[in-house]
């Protein structure tokens, strides 16, 4: 049985999973009140799915449409917005913000006061340290051209980006790929390769004993 405090707000619909709590003052089920001139999607919205065991702390949100997965703690003060699918295993830190239409994969975590934007994809088993910035319009939202060209990060399978680190729109980090803290990526990083500074630049290979499946 889902644990639901009497503080929290689970709207209609919300599917809560064996052993999920929801603590106080979170809020699951959200619909999103959308400016006039946003470009998200307005279609309908289907009830938010919490997996079993799952963890909603306090103050937490998770708009409709998202499902999360099993044993997944989304932090206090932190955001799902619609239409984001999180695997299981996942931690979304405290106050970090993950926007519409993003996947986030199995046992990825997300630390502190991160921005994961929309249209993100992040794989599994990827690191993402405090204060991560992620991006998605080149165009900053002039142009009605950016609309057909807004396209978020995509982090591949067990890289791992470093605190204050800044990822530019569209940009591929490959898999096992290290993002030093503060680097500034405004192109693909190569799986396995160690880039830092502004903008970032290769500085070498991972090492063999840092690898998830070392060779």
């Amino acid at each position: 049985m889902a644990e639901v405090h009497p503080t929290a707000t689970v709207h209609p619909g919300t599917v809560l999973g064996e052993g999920a709590k929801v603590l106080e003052n979170a809020v699951v089920g959200k619909q999103p009140v959308l400016s006039p001139r946003s470009t998200a999607k307005r279609e309908p919205l289907p009830p938010t799915r919490i997996g079993d065991g799952t963890v909603i702390s306090t103050g937490a949100i998770v708009f409709a449409g998202s499902e999360i997965g099993a044993r997944t703690i989304v932090g206090d003060q932190a955001c799902v917005r619609e239409r984001v699918t999180i695997g299981d295993d996942v931690v979304v830190g405290r106050g970090s913000l993950v926007e519409n239409d993003t996947t986030i994969g199995a046992r990825t975590r997300i630390q502190a006061e991160a921005y994961v934007t929309a249209y993100s994809t992040v794989e599994e088993d990827v690191f993402i340290a405090p204060c991560v910035v992620t991006t998605n319009d080149d165009f900053m939202g002039r142009t009605e051209r950016r609309h057909e060209l807004i396209a978020g990060p995509t982090i591949r399978r067990g890289a791992r980006v470093g605190g204050g680190a800044v990822l530019c729109p569209g940009v591929e980090i490959g898999e096992e790929a290290f993002v030093g803290a503060g680097a500034v990526v405004t192109k693909d990083v190569p799986p396995r390769a160690v880039v830092v500074g502004n903008p970032a630049r290769v500085l070498r290979e991972v090492p063999d004993d840092e690898l998830l499946t070392p060779p």
